[in-house]
């Protein structure tokens, strides 16, 4: 547990581990890709802190939705195969975390990898995504939108309501920064918890629809945002799934 040994293999960001059981597969997970696996975790000096083994239930999960260590030895992985990583601090919570409850510096894992689920393709970067064409509507906001498809339903959401979605987003660069159709998953959240554009969007929608928006930056997260969000005018393609379901 305290350090690898001399036999781990090593890359360059510092994740070292060991085959502790050849796969079966042939194909290794990309990072869009939805992995199940079983695994177990230790602290340094030896203590667990997790595991799905002692839970009989195995974990599912977007590679791309956690710690950099795993999203990084997944993808060495075949099925079928058992291998323990040895995750320094920066690839995992770090030396102090700013999670509660998450435990702090390099961490072990025995992980299987159960099985791969292939991301679907990636949605088709929209032709107009640089800037909204003349036809695009416009709110007095400065929202700009176009309905790609038209809705079956009659009632449009309130601000106070919870709304269930599938959508992508994309810089105006053609960078497409999230999506739900490619996590294979739709998400579901309260009108008023998002930026001002979708609070704003999403009323103007009804279920069955789909529609492109053009945020600009003051509706978005800004010229300036926060870590790891996207910057400028956004451009998003939603599709309203249902409301208060």
């Amino acid at each position: 547990m305290a350090a690898p040994p001399a036999t781990a293999s090593k890359t360059a960001s510092g994740l070292a581990s060991v085959v502790l059981q050849p796969g079966t597969g042939k194909e290794h997970p990309a990072p869009q890709d939805q992995v199940k696996v079983h695994y177990t975790g230790w602290t340094k000096d030896g203590k667990m802190f997790d595991s799905s083994v002692t839970r009989n239930r195995p974990a599912t999960f977007g590679l791309d939705g956690v710690i950099k260590g795993w999203t990084e030895g997944l993808q060495l992985m075949v099925a079928g195969e058992k291998r323990r990583f040895w995750i320094p601090a920066e690839l995992a919570y770090g030396e102090t975390p700013r999670r509660p409850g998450a435990p702090s510096g390099q961490l072990t894992f025995d992980v299987e990898l159960l099985e791969i689920t292939k991301a679907p393709p990636p949605p088709e970067v929209p032709k107009d995504v640089a800037a909204p064409p003349s036809s695009a509507k416009k709110t007095a906001s400065g929202l700009r939108y176009r309905v790609l498809k038209a809705g079956t339903g009659k009632v449009h959401p309130k601000p106070e309501d919870r709304v269930k979605v599938h959508y992508s987003g994309w810089t105006t660069d053609g960078k497409m920064f999230d999506s739900s159709v490619m996590r294979g998953n739709p998400t579901s959240f309260g009108l008023n918890q998002v930026i001002k554009g979708w609070t704003e969007g999403l009323q103007l929608m009804v279920v069955g629809e789909k529609t492109r928006f053009w945020i600009p930056a003051e509706l978005a997260y800004g010229n300036n945002p926060r870590p790891g969000a996207p910057s400028g005018m956004l451009v998003f393609d939603v599709e309203l799934l249902g409301i208060n379901e």
